[in-house]
């Protein structure tokens, strides 16, 4: 060292401090790349993507490779500014070399690159990795004896080293990832991919038509009555059924009905014959179990049944699209916009029949929906009695006026707004 000239010294310096500059800035670019995009890029044949994901295959191996050269250089530049700290400032030279370089390799070699490449974490990693492949090939031995060490010392110590696994995300991670994407996915189709993901966590009960709303033909009836009934049918399929709903015959296309109307081939026996054999589901089936079903089997409505095999409702696929995509007009049950009326005052009227889940989705509500569906039915439950005049209580922190009984049932509901301060 002392045949090198001073000048020299310090070019040599300046050079190590740009190389560990450029270790530094790989290593933060490298790890905070989004793996999702570097893989969509990968397949989309973007070669530096390719690179990357290659070296991340084992960010073990890269991550020694990154710090084997960061080190060397750090203590080569260490060496270096001492001999010119002796140099220029004899003994106390090595105090000033060793504060000086320390706040150097902080600012630029550090704190600079790192955040450069936490902003730029593409463009920095696609660049460094051509330097990377070479350096990974030339020092593999290196790096993988110091791999060999680490990874034996973490067995030690009980943790795993398995690097053959895949980042999978949660269906909590995904909602986040569609939250997030912002402007880069439409809002309403961001809802609708978060809709797709609770499918799993909504069963058929949950959105059924009840029991006591299904509409059907009772082929007992006389044939006005039929007649008047498919005329102003709302749906493309009726129900059939014998005297009540629990003895149902089958499903009528109402179209077909019509086709033998207009050949005059329409009576009882050919009703019975030209009707759909009955779908029945049991209760508590997970939506989206429910519309695999639906595909394999070709069905579109099914009859949902109890453990006791008693009809408890009616749920069409049509009703589970709406889960995703919005309402449609075509609904066996009031759409809930009919069910809602806001007031001037800032409450709502509400039927009781309304569903909870969809009153806490449009209106941003945080009512319980692991019991009751219905709001009648959560009144119910909160009150454990039948009201026979007009209440008011409250239920999760809302005051429900209890309007309108009838039939055993809670027909209509006010809920007064909740005072700024209860939310805050």
């Amino acid at each position: 060292m002392d045949d090198i000239s001073t000048g020299t010294l310090a070019t040599v310096l300046v050079l190590l401090i740009f190389i560990s500059a450029y270790f530094s800035g790989s290593e933060t670019g490298m790890m905070a790349l989004n793996r999702y995009r570097l893989r969509h890029l990968s397949k989309q044949g973007h070669k530096g993507a390719k690179r990357v994901e290659k070296l991340l295959e084992r960010p073990d191996r890269l991550i020694g490779l990154i710090l084997i050269g960061n080190n060397l250089v750090n203590i080569l530049a260490s060496a270096i500014a001492t001999i010119l700290g002796m140099r220029l400032f004899g003994d106390l030279g090595v105090a000033i070399a060793t504060g000086g370089l320390t706040l150097v390799i902080l600012v630029f070699a550090e704190v600079t690159p790192k955040t450069l490449a936490a902003l730029y974490p593409e463009r920095v990693s696609y660049t460094s990795s051509l330097l990377l492949n070479v350096l990974m090939k030339a020092l593999y031995p290196l790096v993988w004896v110091v791999n060999g060490i680490t990874n034996g010392f973490l067995k030690i110590l009980g943790l795993a080293t398995d690097h053959s696994g895949k980042d999978n995300l949660s269906s909590e991670e995904l909602r986040t990832v569609v939250n997030e994407a912002g402007g880069l996915i439409p809002r309403r189709h961001q809802n609708m991919l978060l809709s797709i993901l609770e499918l799993e966590e909504i069963t058929v009960d949950d959105i059924m038509v009840p029991r006591n709303e299904i509409t059907g033909i009772n082929v007992n009836d006389d044939w006005k009555a039929i007649m008047r009934q498919l005329t102003h049918a709302p749906h493309g399929r009726m129900v059939l059924y014998r005297d009540n709903i629990d003895e149902v015959v089958g499903m009528l296309r109402v179209r077909e009905a019509y086709r033998m109307m207009v050949e005059n081939e329409f009576n009882k026996e050919n009703l019975l014959r030209a009707a759909d054999e009955v779908y029945y589901i049991p209760e508590g089936t997970p939506l989206n179990v429910q519309m695999l079903k639906f595909q394999r089997n070709k069905q579109r409505i099914g009859m949902i049944v109890d453990e006791y095999g008693d009809i408890i409702g009616l749920v069409t696929l049509e009703d589970i699209l709406e889960e995703i995509v919005g309402e449609f007009t075509t609904s066996l049950s009031p759409s809930l916009a009919e069910e809602i009326t806001a007031l001037p005052d800032g409450s709502f009227m509400i039927d009781g029949t309304a569903n909870i889940r969809d009153l806490n989705k449009s209106l941003n509500w945080e009512l319980p929906t692991d019991g009751p569906r219905t709001l009648n039915g959560l009144i119910l439950e909160h009150l454990e009695d039948i009201p026979s005049s007009q209440l008011s209580i409250e239920v999760e922190g809302h005051q429900m006026e209890i309007v309108e009984v009838a039939e055993n049932m809670i027909k209509q509901v006010k809920i007064l707004p909740v005072p700024k301060s209860a939310k805050a």
